[in-house]
């Protein structure tokens, strides 16, 4: 891992976003091998950011009534393989060590989709179809590109599985919006980084909140300060936070990062404003808040999943770079 590369690596999402657009609308390689598969049910396998994300476009396909599973990896109790079970590992590197153990299993029943970056890749080898991220070579080492390009290549590869798809996609479409989203926070990012960063630095940690529909954005920002600048930070989804993160608004100097949207951030705030907790609100206007973070399309459930966690992100690269690795 080379954290110092990692804004290089940031800096090239728009152009890299707008490549997999381009690829989304002209075909993905593989994608043409998975219909014949007949698969009724899907079994998604992954650890860490690729998990992050395929339980989101998992929760879209599920909601129209497939029969989508995202699993760790990890897990020693997983589904037998079987006739009508398409098994997807997701893996960016191709190498992890749950996901090659996990899929052995699955071996040979001629149902196993990689999706990686890396083709040639271990896992690539023990495919039965490969479906490439088509992100670019990540100098830093750190899943920025390759965590977006997740949400549509999976979204493309359950959709030629299940011969279904949800109202709202991870298209071109998105992608191309959230390619100019991004591209416009990286632009405004001298401005709103000073006051941003300031706030979230809390000497006891940092906190991110999301709705269910977007919970990657709080999973994969909570892991971007602790994986670049090494602060403590924490994850949780906006509902459940009233029974899980609540508590520690009483005792600690709180600060949160809050991606607006969910039906219960009402709840959380009232929570936050009684006990002085201090947050910024990424996506809307929210009652409360410090600063306030807009971007184009932020109220597109799709653009946001794919630009939003940039803030984050751009906070951990400032970090690093002002205070080192720990605590300032």
């Amino acid at each position: 891992m080379d954290t110092a590369a990692f804004r290089a690596d940031l800096d090239l999402i728009p152009s890299t976003l707008e490549r997999l657009a381009d690829a989304l609308d002209d075909g993905l390689p593989g994608l043409e091998r998975l219909a014949m598969l007949g698969s009724a049910r899907v079994l998604v396998l992954g650890m860490g950011s690729s998990r992050y994300a395929a339980d989101v476009v998992a929760r879209r396909y599920r909601s129209v009534g497939a029969n989508v599973v995202v699993e760790l990896a990890s897990a020693e109790l997983l589904p037998p393989a079987a006739p009508d079970l398409a098994v997807v590992a997701v893996s960016a590197t191709g190498g992890s060590v749950e996901v090659l153990r996990a899929v052995e299993r699955y071996r040979g029943a001629g149902r196993l989709i990689a999706v990686t970056n890396r083709p040639d890749s271990e896992l690539g080898r023990r495919a039965d179809v490969v479906v490439p991220l088509l992100a670019g070579v990540e100098a830093s080492g750190v899943a920025c590109r390759t965590f977006r390009a997740t949400f549509a290549v999976l979204d493309a590869v359950l959709e030629e599985l299940l011969g279904t798809a949800p109202a709202q996609r991870f298209d071109a479409a998105a992608v191309r919006g959230a390619a100019t989203a991004n591209a416009v926070l990286l632009a405004m990012a001298g401005d709103w980084m000073p006051p941003l960063a300031d706030l979230l630095a809390g000497p006891m940690g940092t906190w991110a909140l999301a709705p269910a529909e977007r919970a990657s954005s709080a999973q994969q920002s909570a892991l971007m300060l602790r994986e670049v600048p090494r602060r403590i930070a924490f994850a949780s989804e906006t509902g459940d936070w009233s029974h899980v993160d609540v508590h520690l608004t009483k005792t600690q100097d709180y600060r949160a990062l809050v991606f607006a949207g969910s039906a219960w951030d009402a709840q959380a705030l009232d929570v936050m404003a009684q006990r002085s907790s201090r947050f910024a609100a990424i996506g809307r206007e929210l009652p409360g808040a410090e600063l306030v973070l807009r971007f184009p399309g932020d109220t597109d459930d799709s653009v946001a999943a794919l630009t939003e966690l940039l803030v984050a992100e751009l906070v951990a690269d400032h970090w690093l770079r002002t205070f080192g690795e720990g605590a300032p």
